[in-house]
C-alpha cells in the first residue's frame, strides 16, 4: 500500500522500486518511458521523469540515449538493502513501540501471516 501523504513523485518512485523487488523489471529490463508511465499512472510527465531521476541519482537505474532507461545491474539487491535499511531505521521503530504498548507478540503476527 502507498502512502497517500507522500509527493506523488514519491508514490511513483514506490511504485517502479516495488514492481523492480517484485520482479516485473529485473537487472537489464528496459522501464517504460516517462511518457508511457505518466499516461498509464495519471499523472505529469515531469512528476515521472523526477521519479525515475531519483533512481539515476542513486545509480539504480542507467539511461541509453535514444533507446530508453534500464534497470542497472545489481539494482534489486542495491534496492532491496536501501528499503531493508530504511525499513530497520524508520519503520520499524515506531511499530515495534506500538506492538510492546498493546502487548501483541511477534509471534501472533507470523501466525497470522501463515493462516
Amino acid at each position: 500500500m502507498l502512502d497517500q501523504s507522500k509527493p506523488v513523485y514519491q508514490r511513483l518512485r514506490d511504485t517502479i522500486a516495488n514492481a523492480i523487488l517484485d520482479g516485473t523489471y529485473r537487472d537489464g529490463d528496459m522501464l517504460p518511458s516517462v511518457r508511457s508511465l505518466a499516461a498509464e499512472e495519471g499523472a505529469n510527465p515531469l512528476t515521472v521523469a523526477k521519479a525515475y531521476q531519483t533512481f539515476q541519482d542513486e545509480a539504480l537505474v542507467t539511461v541509453k540515449r535514444g533507446v530508453g532507461m534500464f534497470v542497472a545491474e545489481g539494482a534489486t539487491d542495491r534496492l532491496r538493502a536501501l528499503m531493508r535499511e530504511d525499513f530497520l531505521t524508520n519503520i520499524w521503530p515506531p511499530v515495534a513501540q506500538q506492538m510492546r504498548r498493546i502487548g501483541l507478540d511477534a509471534r501472533e503476527l507470523l501466525d497470522l501471516s501463515e493462516a
